[in-house]
């Protein structure tokens, strides 16, 4: 996540916001119907993220906090 936010100066918190904005998640959770692709794209399109960084970042919205 360190690497991550060096490259987007976001942490994950600002992530989730964002992805709560775009209607990816709701109250803290991905919303139904929305699969790890969407997030990819929209990680890889927006911010530039390779496919591991974005990964992590699904992981983390899906309550993978170590």
């Amino acid at each position: 996540m360190r690497n991550i936010k060096t490259l987007t100066g976001k942490d994950p918190e600002d992530f989730q916001s964002l992805a709560e904005k775009k209607g990816l998640v709701l109250n803290g959770e991905l919303k139904p119907g929305v699969k790890a692709g969407d997030i990819i794209k929209w990680l890889k399109d927006d911010f530039n993220l390779g496919h591991g960084h974005a990964m992590s970042i699904y992981a983390w919205f899906k309550g993978k906090r170590d």
